[in-house]
């Protein structure tokens, strides 16, 4: 078994809009546009879609006003990674002992919190397809 190197193959999709919460309709369409290209199940879909949601809900309390958050997908065929950032004038990982941290964590395969340069505060959630041969 060779072991594939990470997002070697993946296709790259940004989205960027104002750190608004009246535009993240866009944002959740575009997850499940993106979810269902890679063959997601439709509970699948629906957790992410309410991932980037919670995850944007987070970043925006902290974003600078009138900013842009940035949402990148990375697609394989095997995983979506979606990265949500925003720039903040004193960012904050969110705690991960919160009510909103925890559904987070259940409807993501993995997720962390990331402080970056230029002061980005940045959400990545990633969800592994099942096997199709596993039930």
């Amino acid at each position: 078994m060779t072991a594939r190197p990470l997002d070697v193959a993946a296709d790259q999709v940004t989205v960027r809009m104002p750190a608004d919460g009246a535009y993240l309709s866009v944002l959740r369409t575009a997850t499940a546009g993106l979810a269902a290209r890679l063959d997601f199940t439709l509970d699948d879909i629906e957790d992410m879609r309410i991932a980037v949601d919670e995850a944007c809900a987070m970043l925006l309390s902290q974003a600078i006003p009138g900013s842009i958050l940035e949402c990148n997908f990375a697609l394989s065929p095997d995983d979506m990674t979606i990265t949500v950032s925003v720039p903040c004038l004193n960012p904050r990982p969110p705690s991960g002992e919160t009510f909103a941290w925890t559904v987070l964590a259940a409807l993501a395969s993995s997720v962390e919190a990331q402080v970056g340069p230029g002061d980005r505060l940045a959400i990545v959630m990633r969800k592994s397809r099942p096997n199709p041969g596993s039930v």
